[in-house]
């Protein structure tokens, strides 16, 4: 089903403004730990926990929902997402204490897991075959502008009015996003295709899937030991006042803007291959954050290259597992690609419980070291899979011969 140009260019802006306000979401507890952890009288590391149990919520959330909702009607659907993200962001704002903010947090990641994996399929349906890349590219826009934008400036709300302020103008956003689902998305969008049991089984037991959803884990996680953490480490390590963090997270957003789009470019004919030196960069990178955090200038430089290099193996990732599902669960493509999104929040809740242990036993500063060693990790488990992708090669060739 494909509508004409103007309608579909005004559906995905709906679903944009959606994405937006999602990934605002997501990432905001990164620029509000100091504050919350003060207005709580908890430690920042307790705070923290507001990053591990969202992305938690969406590991788990985001392949059983999907797998539970294929009967409901997509626009339906939607919109009730929409409705669960404003009243996650609402309960979030009005939280008294820990428990009823993580309670908030997990309620609003169960619409993100779901809302990141049927928004694609949305998108693609909504215009001609040879314009679906670009208009999945353009849903993704509003995640990319909400890490630009979104979490810099729901931390300068946060700061100037409290913590809670941040979230109140995120389930605004949500509303709007709402209205705009509501009026220009259409309802004659086609349901979504149930994956056979045995196909999902495939998934979870295929070595060579299962390889590539760790180094997703980890290649993605490594950067969260310490971007959890980036505030306060920016504030008390590097000397930063707290004003100057919501600027530098600006920065930081920016250069994952850029980041993404030199990933997509890169990953395009050999993702394995540019993934390879994207995550041996980023390890490296974050080594070096190590021993430049104690002085402004080197840390700002390198906090740059961090952000670039932190989203920069998105597109080569969800290529190269939609690739393998191809190749060994055709079937179940629509799941494979929510398992993976199930990884890449994996990573963020191993990542940053991660940072809280080392916050609190070794102290901020150690933080990037640590994750460069689980960046590590997926340096090595990338040039597995190349090996194993150039033998199945030879295997072909000798078979062609």
């Amino acid at each position: 089903m494909s509508l004409d140009r103007k309608k579909s260019t005004l559906a995905l802006l709906a679903l944009a403004i959606s994405a937006f306000a999602i990934g605002t979401t997501e990432f905001i507890s990164v620029g509000l730990l100091p504050l919350i952890s003060d207005d709580l009288h908890i430690s920042v590391t307790t705070a923290g926990l507001t990053v591990t149990l969202y992305a938690l919520g969406v590991t788990f959330g985001a392949p059983v929902l999907t797998s539970l909702t294929t009967a409901i009607s997509r626009k339906t659907l939607l919109l009730a997402l929409m409705l669960l993200f404003i009243a996650g962001n609402s309960l979030a704002a009005a939280a008294g204490g820990i428990s009823m903010l993580l309670a908030a947090r997990i309620l609003s990641a169960l619409s993100h897991g779901l809302f990141m994996s049927i928004a694609s399929t949305i998108a693609a349906d909504l215009v001609t075959e040879d314009r679906r890349a670009s208009a999945i590219s353009m849903m993704f826009t509003g995640l990319t502008v909400a890490t630009v934008t979104g979490v810099p400036l729901g931390t300068f709300l946060g700061q100037q009015l409290g913590w809670r302020a941040a979230f109140i103008a995120i389930a605004a956003v949500g509303l709007i996003a709402l209205i705009a689902n509501l009026l220009l998305v259409p309802a004659a969008l086609r349901k979504g295709t149930r994956t056979p049991l045995r196909e999902q089984v495939k998934l979870v037991t295929n070595g060579r899937l299962l390889l590539a959803f760790a180094i997703t884990a980890l290649g993605y996680g490594g950067t969260f030991v310490v971007f959890t953490y980036l505030s306060p480490l920016l504030h008390e390590i590097s000397g930063f006042q707290e004003q100057t963090v919501a600027v530098i997270l600006l920065v930081y957003g920016i250069a994952i803007a850029i980041g993404n789009v030199i990933g997509g470019k890169a990953a395009n004919r050999k993702p394995l291959n540019a993934l390879f030196y994207m995550f041996a960069f980023q390890a490296a990178v974050l080594l070096v954050l190590t021993f430049t955090a104690p002085f402004k200038a080197a840390a700002l430089i390198t906090i740059f290259f961090m952000g670039l290099l932190a989203f920069m193996n998105v597109p080569g990732l969800q290529v190269y597992v939609v690739m393998l599902a191809d190749r060994f669960a055709p079937s179940a493509r629509d799941v494979a690609s929510a398992v993976n999104i199930a990884a890449f929040n994996a990573g963020i809740a191993i990542g940053a419980y991660l940072g809280g242990l080392v916050t609190d036993h070794l102290g901020l500063v150690h933080t990037p070291w640590i994750g460069s060693i689980m960046v590590l990790g997926a340096v090595v488990l990338t040039a597995w899979s190349r090996a194993l992708e150039n033998r199945d090669g030879r295997k072909l060739q000798s078979q062609a011969a």
